[in-house]
């Protein structure tokens, strides 16, 4: 049966997904550390490693995550995934494939939207961290972990984008069933995305879920703010932003937030 949102028939993601494996923990510090250490062991990567609980996860920037258990916590090991000019696509790939497992797990009830880069946004607020880090292999190869959490049943509270969870959005959804529609989704998205070769496949699915097209935004950025409307996003990925002085800039990495109408004072 072809799913009209992924495109791809369930037989063809569960044959992609059976060649990876799965390491499952009751806990870890951090499923990004144990398949980075797996990289550095040797591993050939298409491993996932699955946790229960995580004491040390981490989000972009250093910053921590709320890894209670209850929640999913997961992470892929890529090794030389595509050419280093197409690593930066990957988040969205991950993206992609967050969203079209929560929307499968869910029989459709629940389609979460995308906040650039790689958020995962129910009812306006944040549903998944997501975190690519590297390494390299003994024999000097790239390997990638490409960390996915997404609230089960818990969410942090006091964030400065508010988060949310599943059961409160109504699906009670255990984390191991969630996990086997992302497992079949990331496999079937990595081969679709092809070291980078399908990425206009992967951007064109992005594009459909984007939130926050055609409004204004602001942008952090390392060295300070950018505001404008945002135009979407380029070949490869890159927020176009349309500033006020009518100059059209292209950021590779920041934090987007959607300002309340009280505070667009710029």
């Amino acid at each position: 049966m072809i799913d009209p949102r992924t495109g791809g028939g369930r037989s063809t993601a569960s044959a992609e997904a059976s060649v990876w494996r799965v390491v499952r923990k009751t806990s870890t510090a951090s499923t990004n550390l144990d398949v980075l250490d797996l990289a550095r062991l040797g591993d050939p990567g298409r491993v996932w490693v699955v946790a229960d609980a995580q004491d040390g996860g981490r989000a972009r920037r250093g910053r921590s995550w709320t890894s209670e258990p209850g929640n999913l916590y997961a992470s892929a090991l890529l090794i030389d995934p595509g050419i280093p000019e197409h690593l930066p696509e990957l988040p969205f790939v991950a993206a992609v494939t967050a969203a079209e497992a929560v929307t499968a797990a869910t029989g459709g009830r629940l389609s979460p939207a995308l906040k650039w880069p790689n958020d995962l946004m129910l009812a306006g607020r944040k549903l998944a961290g997501i975190l690519l880090e590297t390494t390299r292999t003994p024999d000097g190869r790239i390997a990638v972990a490409v960390g996915i959490g997404i609230n089960c049943r818990h969410h942090p509270a006091g964030t400065e984008m508010p988060a949310t969870n599943l059961l409160i959005e109504g699906a009670d959804l255990r984390p191991e069933v969630l996990f086997e529609a992302l497992r079949d989704a990331f496999a079937r998205r990595v081969a679709e995305w092809d070291g980078g070769r399908g990425f206009p496949a992967i951007r064109s699915a992005w594009l459909e879920r984007a939130v926050g097209i055609g409004t204004t935004i602001r942008v952090r950025l390392v060295d300070g703010e950018d505001h404008g409307i945002f135009d979407g996003i380029d070949a490869a990925g890159l927020l176009l932003l349309a500033r006020p002085d009518g100059s059209r800039r292209k950021i590779s990495a920041g934090d987007v937030f959607f300002p309340a109408a009280k505070d667009r004072s710029w």
